[in-house]
């Protein structure tokens, strides 16, 4: 067996295709040995990468774009997709089958301040015709103090990545009232990403084989039995919120057969960061993204 070092951005079952291939066994059937961990302040996705101690990274296409702002070229390129959707979701005090995006106006919302997910939400009130300043935004910190704000009583809304609002519906807190993906559409959401050197190896290729079969299998197998094999990865999630997110994440089309960075995608990627102003200008898509190995 080969070692093969893999760094999560951000660790959730929203990223599952990647997480099937290592516990449903794709990676060992390729003769490759995964070591998984999640990225901290002291040890980075960037930062590993080019060091040579992380091969592949689950990330996003929008981490290059502060590179491609600088004019700077990028060394760290995204090869695959995981999600052609935000995964977020918003969540309310109140079961309301009939919420509007405006009813956000003039209430607290906890929004989750994490460079993307921020845009994303940015993005999602102005397509359903909501002034993001009209808002009461809070900033409560990582994803650990946003969920416990909400369940401390602060907030009327909150804006959380699957598992954490489904777990907060299940546990009686709230209610999931509306989808920043269903409100987007398709975007290049999360992806794959490594060193352009890496993506000439035999691992890289090996890699590959193991991530299609991983994420078709993520497409095609019922959501309980995927939640039997997430279940190590995500101990604090019970089995019925598990699988519920999974469907969830399934009809919303984050997972498509395709595991290639769509241009589509990514042009809507692109008006996401200039509508939050991140971004100046429409950077072309071989600037950060190449085809899979």
């Amino acid at each position: 067996m080969t070692k093969i070092n893999i760094m999560a951005l951000r660790h959730s079952a929203f990223y599952s295709p990647l997480l099937i291939s290592i516990s449903g066994g794709f990676l060992k059937e390729e003769g490759l040995e995964p070591h998984y961990e999640v990225q901290t302040p002291a040890r980075t996705v960037v930062d590993t990468i080019r060091m040579g101690e992380t091969h592949v990274a689950q990330s996003a296409v929008a981490t290059s774009f502060a590179a491609l702002e600088a004019d700077e070229e990028v060394d760290i390129v995204h090869f695959a997709q995981i999600n052609e959707r935000d995964g977020f979701f918003i969540a309310g005090r109140e079961k309301n089958n009939q919420f509007q995006w405006t009813d956000l106006v003039g209430s607290e919302v906890l929004v989750d301040h994490f460079f993307q997910p921020l845009a994303m939400f940015k993005y999602a009130c102005h397509k359903q015709g909501v002034n993001f300043a009209d808002i009461k935004v809070i900033d409560a910190g990582d994803v650990a103090a946003i969920d416990k704000a909400f369940r401390s009583d602060q907030g009327q809304f909150v804006h959380q990545q699957g598992p954490a609002p489904q777990q907060i519906e299940q546990d009686g807190a709230g209610y999931v009232v509306a989808s920043v993906g269903e409100a987007i559409g398709p975007v290049a959401f999360s992806s794959l990403c490594a060193h352009r050197d890496w993506l000439k190896t035999d691992m890289a290729r090996a890699f590959m084989r193991a991530y299609r079969k991983a994420r078709q299998f993520t497409i095609e197998t019922p959501s309980s039995e995927l939640a039997k094999l997430l279940g190590d990865f995500l101990p604090d999630i019970t089995s019925d919120v598990l699988i519920k997110t999974l469907e969830t994440y399934k009809q919303l089309g984050c997972w498509t057969p395709q595991v290639e960075i769509s241009k589509p995608a990514y042009e809507t990627l692109l008006d996401v960061f200039l509508h939050s102003g991140d971004i100046q200008q429409r950077h072309p898509y071989q600037a950060a993204i190449v085809s899979p190995p």
